[in-house]
């Protein structure tokens, strides 16, 4: 059951880091034929699942260095409060091409490019399984690329969607600096510090992107 939970947890924060990706793949491919389109979606998928597995497992091996933990974990509320905030990524860059083998290129650099922070949260979700990374990557990444359209109309209709995965990557943050080798040792001593911790990184998380999207309103 916690694997489950955790093959969950990858593929929602994934999803939700990479809600713009569609869009990428509608500019890239926008000049090519239908059929050219699909193909252009189905290698251009492909290439951004090996990809990101690559990034991740570099980044989940980093994480076993002392101190390194415990920045990935407060770059992780940052994270986290972008998405509360509705931080659009620029695309502008992205050009259409009317070559097949070009708009997969495309599309798989700016999938590189604009998933740097998945690749921190899903290394933090995962916490060293190999199996589970794999999984939950080749599982999500087909499903921003293929129903990217759906999950955005959702995500409009219940925004609390939002809320609940920045708390939750909030929390991860909390975990993933309780657990840093630097920190371990005092943590072990100190149960309820794995609860308080990640449920404060989860309040930050959640309390500073609603605080900077208020701020940024009223500017």
């Amino acid at each position: 059951m916690d694997y489950i939970l955790a093959v969950l947890g990858i593929i929602v924060v994934n999803i939700l880091l990479s809600g713009d990706n569609a869009l990428v793949i509608a500019l890239a491919s926008r000049n090519l034929s239908a059929q050219q389109q699909k193909q252009a979606m189905l290698w251009g998928s492909a290439g951004a699942v090996v990809l990101r597995i690559v990034l991740t497992f570099g980044a989940v091996l980093l994480l076993q260095i002392p101190y390194l933990q415990l920045v990935g974990g407060i770059m992780l509320v940052w994270i986290a409060a972008k998405l509360v905030r509705g931080e659009k990524q620029r695309k502008g860059n992205v050009v259409a091409t009317g070559s097949l083998t070009k708009a997969i290129k495309t599309i798989i650099t700016a999938d590189v490019i604009m998933s740097l922070d998945n690749v921190l949260a899903i290394a933090g979700v995962a916490k060293g399984d190999w199996g589970l990374l794999v999984l939950g990557l080749a599982i999500s990444v087909p499903l921003i690329v293929w129903g990217s359209q759906a999950i955005g109309m959702l995500v409009k209709k219940w925004p609390i969607i939002i809320i609940i995965g920045a708390a939750f990557l909030g929390w991860t943050g909390g975990e993933m600096v309780i657990v840093d080798t630097a920190v371990l040792p005092f943590a072990g001593r100190l149960p309820w510090l794995h609860w308080i911790l990640p449920g404060a990184f989860a309040v930050i998380a959640v309390g500073l992107g609603k605080m900077v999207r208020n701020h940024q309103s009223v500017n």
